[in-house]
């Protein structure tokens, strides 16, 4: 899958109940696939920012801008393409451990410099905080140990100061 197939759009828009309806929304009748999807508010409470990684194959990237511009409560909208934007993802992560496993886990934590949450004798939650490909190969090590339950947020972005 190449990294440039997905492009970022930033919208910021009202933040009143249903935009984020009408948004997602207009994506499934158009038949636009959302990759992910992050919500958050802003700094003013008047308004929201949400944060889409769109799959540019499945509709032309002006089609889908167009198309978010038609909506009213839309405020601004910003198109960050994968050389223009630094984004990242958070992964949630419960992995199972035994006391012959514990120890390996732990050095894994360490060398991709994740964060133990929470632990007890049979289970460890980890936070981690990547490239969206860097959390898929860090996830894919986990594995082996044994995954309980795992979250993911979706991508977020901003423009690159480059």
């Amino acid at each position: 899958m190449s990294a440039d197939r997905f492009h970022t759009i930033v919208t910021t828009v009202e933040n009143k109940p249903g935009v984020l309806a009408r948004v997602a929304g207009l994506f499934s009748r158009r038949g636009f696939n959302i990759e992910s999807l992050a919500v958050a508010p802003t700094d003013d409470d008047k308004f929201s920012r949400i944060t889409f990684t769109v799959d540019v194959e499945s509709a032309p990237l002006e089609q889908v801008v167009k198309q978010l511009n038609k909506l009213i409560n839309v405020v601004e909208i910003r198109e960050l393409s994968p050389d223009q934007a630094i984004s990242r993802e958070l992964m949630l992560v419960t992995v199972s451990v035994d006391a012959d496993n514990r120890k390996e886990l732990m050095a894994v934590v360490e060398d991709w410099q994740a964060y133990v949450l929470s632990e007890n004798p049979t289970q460890i939650m980890l936070s981690f905080s990547a490239r969206t490909e860097r959390l898929n190969e860090f996830e894919e090590i986990l594995r082996p140990f044994g995954i309980a339950e795992i979250q993911r947020t979706g991508r977020v972005a901003l423009p690159s100061l480059d």
